[in-house]
């Protein structure tokens, strides 16, 4: 399964960004980018320094600046014309540091703001202190579990549901230290098999689900499709072979089809 798209988050303080219009959907935009910290500009202003050119654009109705812009080699948005988009502006659910964006491709910027409304009744209003919090503890996870994969392990343990530091749950500032031991969960070697009905990947298990984004690689049969193979982490090995190896470290799930 390919992406329309690559999520990416672009850090834009001090950047120029070019908008170009008027109304409502131009101030808008113009929020958004202040928000970011832009250093907003029209069509034909150039930057205070040379050198800081501006590589995006958002265009609101105003078709005829979207082919210039783009001849200039900068990558524009098009509001309301995803057809003519180099890139799309999601909606954002803001737990500063923690962001969450949510992108249609262009196709509903209602269905993208109803699953940001929902996303925002859900989240903890302090998940960024969450974020803060582990950012500052890194150096003692990292004492107590030296080998990245075990630390892994562990703070996949300690985010998941029920876990000490459950995402969903407010954080309380002291949790969020790493737990004396390992989780039992964790063991040095595993393998979980997993034999699936459906090549729908919205049709897995919540806990198959789990397996697939906590494994540290996933074998796999040569009918599998690639769409129930893009739901494990992104880093996992993907080992297409008849019988799964046994004696690899960490998870190892093993995906058949029935």
């Amino acid at each position: 399964m390919t992406l329309h798209s690559l999520p990416i988050f672009v850090r834009l303080n001090g950047r120029a960004v070019i908008l170009v219009g008027d109304g409502e959907a131009a101030a808008a935009k113009r929020r958004l980018l202040e928000r970011a910290g832009a250093v907003i500009l029209t069509e034909n202003e150039r930057p205070a320094s040379p050198g800081d050119d501006p590589r995006l654009a958002i265009v609101v109705d105003d078709e005829p600046a979207v082919a210039r812009l783009k001849a200039r080699g900068i990558l524009v948005n098009a509001v309301d014309r995803p057809e003519l988009c180099d890139f799309t502006l999601p909606a954002i659910v803001d737990r500063n540091p923690v962001l969450v964006a949510i992108g249609t491709g262009g196709a509903s910027a209602g269905l993208a703001a109803a699953l940001r409304q929902r996303l925002e009744a859900l989240l903890p209003m302090n998940l960024g202190r969450l974020a803060d919090a582990l950012y500052a503890a890194r150096g003692v996870w990292r004492g107590r579990f030296p080998d990245a994969t075990a630390r892994r392990r562990a703070i996949a343990a300690a985010l998941a549901p029920g876990g000490t530091l459950d995402v969903l749950r407010d954080f309380a500032d002291d949790q969020a230290l790493p737990p004396t031991r390992e989780p039992s969960d964790g063991g040095e070697r595993r393998v979980e098999r997993m034999v699936l009905t459906s090549p729908e990947p919205d049709d897995l298990t919540l806990r198959q689900a789990r397996l697939l984004a906590n494994a540290d690689r996933v074998t796999h049969g040569a009918n599998v499709p690639s769409a129930i193979l893009d739901r494990a982490r992104a880093d996992a090995d993907r080992l297409p072979c008849a019988v799964p190896p046994i004696d690899l470290p960490g998870l190892t799930v093993d995906v058949r089809m029935a």
